[in-house]
C-alpha cells in the first residue's frame, strides 16, 4: 500500500520536500546559478552596500563644507571662493540627498514585486551621486588650494584633481575590457 501511495503522490510529494520547479537561470553565461530573483536580491545588497560607504563620506563631506561659513576667517575668502564655496554645498547637499533616494524608493516600491526596476533605478541613481561627490572633491580641493596657497596652485590642484578623477571613471571600462 505505500509504493500505490507514493507512485499516487509522486511528482507532488517531490516538490513538497523541496524540490519545485526551478526558474530558469538568469544568465547562463555568467557561471551563477541564479533565477532574475536572485539576482535581483544579490545586485540590492551589492548597491546597498555601495551606498552605504558613499552616503558616508558624502554626509562627512558635506558637514564639513556647512562647517565652513562659520569659521571666523570665512569673511576673508574673495567673492569667487564664496561662489565655488555655494556652489559646492549646493551639490554636495544634492548629492547627499540623491544618496538617500534609493532608500525612499525601496520604502516606496516595498513588496510591490518591482525589484528589477528599484536596482535599476537605484544604479543609476548611484551613478549620478559618484559623480556629485567627484565634482565636490574636486571643487573642495580647488577651494582649499585657492584659499591656502593662491590661485595658480588652485588651477595645478584642480587639473590633477580632474586627471584623477577621470582615469577613475576610465577604470571600470579598462577591466571590462580585460575580463572580455
Amino acid at each position: 500500500m505505500s509504493q500505490d501511495v507514493s507512485q499516487a503522490h509522486g511528482a507532488g510529494a517531490d516538490r513538497a520536500a523541496g524540490d519545485a520547479v526551478r526558474e530558469p537561470d538568469a544568465d547562463p553565461a555568467d557561471g551563477r546559478d541564479e533565477t532574475v530573483d536572485e539576482r535581483m536580491d544579490r545586485n540590492w545588497i551589492e548597491l546597498l552596500q555601495e551606498l552605504r560607504v558613499t552616503q558616508t563620506g558624502t554626509q562627512i563631506l558635506t558637514g564639513f563644507l556647512l562647517a565652513v561659513a562659520f569659521q571666523p576667517k570665512f569673511d576673508d575668502l574673495t567673492t569667487g571662493q564664496h561662489r565655488l564655496y555655494l556652489a559646492l554645498i549646493v551639490t554636495a547637499v544634492l548629492t547627499t540627498a540623491l544618496a538617500l533616494a534609493p532608500v525612499n524608493l525601496h520604502r516606496a516600491l516595498f513588496r510591490r514585486h518591482v525589484k528589477e526596476t528599484l536596482v535599476a533605478v537605484s544604479n543609476v541613481l548611484l551613478r549620478i551621486v559618484l559623480l556629485g561627490v567627484a565634482l565636490v572633491l574636486a571643487g573642495t580641493v580647488v577651494l582649499i588650494f585657492d584659499v591656502v596657497a593662491g590661485t595658480g596652485a588652485a588651477t595645478v590642484a584642480g587639473v590633477v584633481s580632474v586627471v584623477l578623477l577621470v582615469a577613475m571613471a576610465c577604470l571600470p571600462l579598462l577591466a571590462r575590457r580585460r575580463s572580455l
